[in-house]
């Protein structure tokens, strides 16, 4: 490890940092995580700190275009196995690793590790979070998350939340730490734009006659509203997956519609801060791009017209004054945001919200010693979970031995292969046979 400081920082305020994601939007929470723990906010910040990138290698595993769109200001990560990750580990020096990964996955890699620092008095320090709002499997989500040094919490609501799983169950809740998601920014909305964007969701809804009820109301508030450009906002291209599976990417949908969209209606790519920087109304179901929105002072609308349910996530802005339906907006209804909802859901703050995360790494480098990561699930404890989790990522045993020349060569070659043929069955003819089930 890099020399500390008494301030526990690498010597000259400095800090090496990795990244492990397992999908594009994990990777954009992820790196812009590393960036506000080292105290850059923005891809030109300053200092000498590190940020190095890796992928999990897996069904989501983003392309090189879903990396550049979501941004992050760092350089291309390095695609791995878990095994692969934590060999890198051992044999690279940081300060702190951002697990960056659903809820299993972190569980399998905190045992993974704790087993490579047994009996090691120098380890980074172990931080995780949440990429979004938290509207399901809080629980199961945050015991998977239990043995990390810090895990994140998005807003005052969701650090009391986690504190209560974590008391609950008798597990230690120390590592439950307030911050915000790091993409929080941007440019205030100013009240001029008149463009309206619907933040499509993979997954939400899931079934095609509501997906396809919400993008026939979208098409007709653009024939109500002439002047007015009307977006439908992407997450990815039909083939590429998401943190959520798409079997029903709307692109396909538009296609189906029987009367062509007007001319002031267009999908839109992209970097969702650059969409809201032309944004003067943002629509969704329960998209993260609401918060985004929200804290630039956006309008902003949830609907409800498929009702206000938990499999849907619009429950979680109860209270905000975001409720609303495609009826109301037609006929000009614009929302306006309750400001203690707000405050309370962490998309405003009056202070660093990332200063308390920065100060509790600070002290748990500066300690002389470290013990190796401590999950509440155990051989003990879950002993009917937890084996089943291990095995799913190679992470039951200890990681087999470097594989070097030619028979590295051809390991990897092999491995790529299979990942090709496993991705193209899951992205492309998978959902074509689901689809074909429902005829």
């Amino acid at each position: 490890m890099p020399a500390r400081t008494s301030s526990g920082t690498s010597s000259g305020n400095s800090l090496r940092v990795a990244v492990l994601a397992d999908s594009d939007t994990r990777w954009k929470w992820g790196a812009l995580t590393a960036r506000r723990i080292v105290g850059k906010s923005d891809p030109d910040g300053s200092g000498d700190s590190t940020v190095t990138g890796f992928l999990l290698r897996g069904r989501a595993t983003p392309t090189a275009r879903q990396l550049s769109e979501v941004g992050g200001g760092l350089s291309a990560p390095r695609e791995v196995t878990g095994a692969e990750f934590i060999g890198a580990v051992g044999r690279e020096s940081y300060d702190v690793i951002v697990l960056a990964l659903v809820g299993g996955s972190v569980q399998a890699l905190l045992h993974g590790l704790a087993r490579l620092w047994t009996g090691r008095a120098r380890r980074p320090v172990l931080v995780t979070g949440y990429v979004g709002v938290v509207y399901e499997k809080l629980a199961d989500g945050l015991l998977l998350r239990h043995g990390a040094d810090l895990v994140l919490a998005n807003s005052p609501h969701d650090e009391r939340r986690f504190r209560e799983v974590y008391e609950g169950v008798g597990a230690d809740a120390s590592a439950v730490t307030g911050a915000q998601l790091p993409f929080l920014g941007g440019t205030p909305y100013g009240g001029v734009a008149d463009t309206v964007v619907f933040a499509a969701q993979p997954s939400v809804p899931e079934r095609r006659a509501d997906r396809t009820y919400l993008l026939r109301r979208l098409v007709e508030h653009a024939r109500l509203h002439p002047r007015r450009e009307v977006v439908l906002k992407l997450r990815s291209k039909p083939g590429e997956h998401t943190t959520h599976v798409e079997e029903l990417p709307y692109q396909r949908l538009v296609q189906d519609l029987a009367l062509a969209p007007p001319p002031n209606f267009r999908l839109a790519y992209g970097h969702m801060g650059e969409v809201l920087d032309r944004t003067g109304l943002l629509v969704t179901v329960s998209s993260t791009a609401a918060l985004e929105s929200l804290h630039r002072g956006i309008p902003t609308a949830v609907l409800t017209d498929l009702g206000v349910r938990e499999p849907l996530g619009n429950h979680h802005f109860l209270g905000s004054g975001c409720l609303t339906s495609w009826d109301r907006l037609d006929a000009g209804h614009r929302p306006t945001a309750d400001e203690e909802w707000l405050v309370r859901h962490g998309v405003t703050t009056q202070h660093d919200p990332y200063e308390a995360v920065r100060e509790k790494i600070a002290d748990l480098l500066a300690r002389p010693a470290l013990p190796p990561p401590a999950p509440f699930y155990t051989a003990e404890t879950a002993p009917g979970y937890l084996p089943g989790i291990l095995a799913r990522h190679r992470l039951d045993e200890a990681p087999p031995a470097q594989v070097t020349g030619v028979r590295r060569v051809v390991r990897d070659a092999v491995r790529d292969a299979a990942r090709g043929a496993y991705r193209h069955g899951v992205q492309r003819v998978a959902p074509v046979i689901r689809r074909m089930g429902e005829l």
